[in-house]
């Protein structure tokens, strides 16, 4: 097991005012955020809120860094990045175990999220040389045209409690790459993780002599959250959170016309046909659904199982079930830690009764753990409850592990409830068959920005473009050609010639 002071002094939380920061200056306000950990209930340290005089000060640091960061040429960026993600690598146990223990995911998850912020900085370098336009030819003589990239300015970055550090960093790298400043409004519930990776953006900044503001934090709740959305000094913001976020969210933004990134919620499902290979398929399935206890945007919640196999898998699945251990997340023993506190425990148990009023059966019971190895009060069972795609409460996400166990007859069927949610952000099929997997990719098939075949909902690479569709969002982050939301697009034309030739063939005698 895990010192947790160790782990916080090795990332520099209990050496430093833990408060609102441009990189090297913390600023302190009277209003505190407590961080307790849902492990064992205990406190782990405070933060200051950010004052709107505070963030006043912090974006106007971001603004004077933006002007000498964007001076930068973009492979030298990519140096900064690629000493940020050595600094990740040498603190990667203690960050994981921060994350763990604040977040309450598993040990191994907590190390795998640093390990894609590892990743996407490796990405970001080899991006720091590619950030390509392209040429074109003019209608008119002696005339050259391209499109070019240049960088937006201040990225506000509001993140989710689930995924602490990964999803700021899939941000940020991009974003540095491409010549903004971030300024990182992490979750309230996660506080301690956003100070730590500040701390180690500190030491990377110091060692190369960069500005103040090149990296931020604030911290707070949707007050603070406010003042980014509505600021117009900041070009774009991105947002990871519930659907309800990210409709407020997007409508301030585009008020003042500014750019938003929403990855919001999703509602994803697997769909087993005959042809599936169930050992596989059971794996996937426990794993995407119990996974971080069930508190992923990327969570399976829905199982749509043909009736031939549907027995079948019932009766697997509910096996495998009574083979999770679920207690202390720093214990590599254990398949589940807690849920983020008991505000979610509340909406669990509210879920399963929504469920079971509307006709839903109940296969696996779920309950709060109690007993010595639970003192937070946030460790819940798993719960699998045989269901209707049309219910209520299963066409909404519950951040909690419930799995609904649906039964199709066809193919176009189960295709059809798979679409049928109002999200729209991962989904499998389990199948050996290849035209059901080219259907099930094809336009006619999933209408998911994520859509895989024989692997689950969750565990996206950070190489392709992560992101969903419909209340989803339409946002797109990490890989592929993510990176240009994060620049302006400027199209040149030059004139070499001592002629000016006017559109339309206007001439001017002059």
């Amino acid at each position: 097991m895990i010192n947790i002071q160790e782990t916080l002094c090795t990332l520099g939380i209990l050496e430093i005012n833990a408060g609102s920061s441009t990189g090297q200056t913390s600023y302190k306000s009277d209003n505190i955020i407590h961080s307790y950990s849902p492990v064992d209930g205990k406190l782990i340290g405070s933060v200051s809120v950010t004052t709107e005089e505070e963030y006043e000060k912090i974006i106007q640091t971001a603004s004077q860094a933006f002007k000498h960061w964007r001076s930068v040429p973009a492979p030298k960026r990519g140096e900064i990045v690629r000493q940020y993600g050595e600094k990740l690598r040498k603190y990667k146990q203690p960050l994981g175990e921060l994350v763990s223990y604040e977040m309450g995911k598993s040990l191994q998850e907590g190390l795998g999220e640093v390990q894609e912020m590892i990743d996407i900085c490796d990405f970001a370098v080899g991006l720091s040389r590619q950030l390509h336009g392209l040429t074109m030819h003019s209608e008119r003589p002696g005339h050259r045209m391209y499109e070019q990239y240049h960088p937006l300015g201040i990225v506000g970055i509001i993140s989710a409690f689930n995924f602490p550090v990964a999803v700021w960093n899939w941000n940020t790298a991009l974003a540095w790459i491409c010549g903004d400043v971030c300024v990182w409004k992490a979750s309230e519930k996660t506080p301690l993780c956003a100070v730590a990776c500040q701390n180690i953006w500190v030491e990377v900044a110091k060692e190369n002599n960069l500005p103040e503001g090149v990296s931020c934090i604030v911290n707070g709740d949707f007050k603070v959250g406010e003042l980014i959305t509505k600021d117009d000094r900041v070009p774009l913001v991105s947002a990871t959170g519930s659907t309800r976020m990210g409709r407020i969210v997007g409508s301030v933004v585009a008020e003042r016309f500014g750019k938003s990134l929403l990855e919001l919620g999703g509602n994803n499902a697997i769909i087993i046909t005959p042809d599936a290979d169930l050992d596989i398929t059971i794996i996937g399935a426990l794993f995407g659904a119990v996974g971080t206890c069930g508190q992923r945007c990327t969570s399976t919640r829905r199982l749509i199982v043909h009736e031939s196999l549907y027995n079948e898998v019932k009766t697997k699945l509910s096996k495998a079930y009574t083979q999770l251990k679920i207690g202390n997340p720093l214990d590599e023993t254990n398949h589940v830690g807690p849920l983020i506190d008991k505000d979610a425990v509340n909406t669990y148990l509210e879920a399963i009764e929504r469920a079971k009023k509307e006709g839903g059966a109940v296969l696996v019971e779920g309950e709060v753990l109690k007993g010595p190895n639970y003192t937070s009060g946030c460790y819940v069972k798993p719960v699998i409850i045989e269901a209707e795609n049309h219910y209520d409460i299963v066409q909404h996400e519950t951040f909690a592990p419930i799995l609904y166990l649906i039964k199709y007859s066809s193919l176009d069927e189960a295709i059809e409830m798979q679409n049928g949610v109002k999200q729209g952000l991962s989904s499998a099929i389990m199948t050996n068959n290849l035209r059901e997997a080219e259907k099930f990719l094809s336009a006619s098939g999933s209408d998911c920005g994520i859509a895989n075949v024989n692997i689950g909902t969750s565990g996206a690479e950070i190489g392709g473009a992560f992101g969903g569709e419909k209340e989803t969002g339409g946002g797109r982050e990490s890989g592929s050609d993510a990176w240009k939301i994060y620049m302006r697009r400027q199209t040149n034309t030059i004139n070499y010639t001592s002629d000016l030739p006017l559109a339309q063939g206007i001439k001017f005698d002059l």
